[in-house]
């Protein structure tokens, strides 16, 4: 019996390194395509770059609906250009994963206890798929904000460029609708302001750094009300301090995510964040009152954020939890242990 575990584990561990060694191969080639492509769209971009400086250039010249054709090649470029890189940065990630995971197997393979090899090959799937699971959420949301970036500030940008030539001709001839052609710009350009704000806050509060979380969830929950119109309140109980930076980050994804796939999802007009800072442990839910969802489909969806999320407290020694019903809103709950 103990020989058959032995043979068995032995030929686990090649079967796993097989197929390693094959995706690593894939994702080789699949690099050295997208480096092929990634030189074509930057020569292809410097381009289009040049063009739009001559375009600015003559801008008193030309027709309006040429500069629009320069402004959003040279948006599409650069949104090209932008998700080429970041596919190159998820395929290099992966390249990394797996040489690691392939030492993993190699060793667990000429080891000197093929049981301690299975186990080892065990532990490095677990590790691979974790680190798979965060490297794909954060391709996901770079895909996302360029996505609103382009719909939102890049084509806001391009359309202040023809509101500016508009109003530049209109100033001879008809000064009264070229004043009223600028204040719309002033106001276009204000709310654009606003969007560019919330984005950057969205990758990267500041206060996160400076105040902490506490005070950080609150204003993002008082922005997320404003920008979605839904009433969201924010309970904080236990001992209001500073945590250490990668709890408050983890904390504060982990809410944000929430927020947005309730807002998304759940069709609710009420959210509530309570967060309970203990001595021991932190602990945080989201409820909303919206459409609710059977918790059992969700676990075997593709709900990378909630996965992610689960992920993270499980490495950290917490729990997480899933407490919804259709028709019965939904309340997502999970905790980590603090350090004393």
């Amino acid at each position: 019996m103990a020989v058959d575990e032995v043979t068995g584990g032995t030929l686990n561990v090649e079967a796993e390194l097989e197929e390693t060694q094959r995706s690593l191969r894939e994702v080789t080639l699949m690099i050295e395509q997208s480096q092929v492509e990634l030189a074509k769209l930057t020569q292809r971009n410097g381009a289009i770059t040049a063009h739009l400086q001559t375009v600015q250039k003559q801008i008193g010249q030309l027709p309006a609906e040429e500069i629009r054709m320069a402004y959003d090649s040279a948006l599409d470029a650069q949104q090209r250009l932008f998700v080429m890189r970041g596919q190159m940065e998820k395929l290099q990630g992966d390249k990394q994963h797996l040489e690691k995971y392939k030492i993993v197997l190699e060793r667990a393979g000429t080891g000197d206890g093929n049981a301690a090899g299975a186990n080892a090959s065990g532990v490095g799937r677990n590790e691979l798929s974790g680190i798979e699971m965060i490297v794909n959420a954060q391709e996901a949301e770079r895909q996302r904000l360029s996505r609103q970036m382009h719909d939102g500030p890049a084509q806001a940008l391009s359309n202040f460029v023809l509101q500016t030539e508009i109003a530049m001709r209109l100033l001879d001839a008809d000064p009264a609708q070229a004043k009223a052609e600028l204040g719309s710009l002033k106001s276009a350009a204000m709310g654009t302001f606003q969007k560019v704000r919330n984005f950057i806050f969205e990758l990267r509060p500041m206060m996160l750094d400076d105040l902490g979380l506490v005070p950080t969830i609150r204003k993002y929950a008082d922005a997320f009300k404003e920008q979605t119109g839904l009433d969201v309140s924010v309970t904080v109980t236990g001992t209001e301090r500073r945590l250490e930076p990668y709890l408050e980050v983890m904390l504060f994804r982990a809410i944000q995510e929430l927020l947005g796939n309730a807002a998304r999802h759940s069709q609710a007009n009420t959210l509530k964040v309570l967060a309970d800072l203990g001595n021991e442990m932190a602990r945080i839910s989201v409820e909303d009152n919206g459409r609710g969802f059977d918790p059992d489909a969700v676990k075997e969806s593709s709900s990378l954020g909630l996965k992610l999320i689960r992920e993270r407290t499980d490495m950290l020694g917490g729990g997480f939890e899933i407490d919804s019903a259709p028709g019965k809103g939904t309340r997502i709950s999970f905790h980590v242990p603090l350090r004393t």
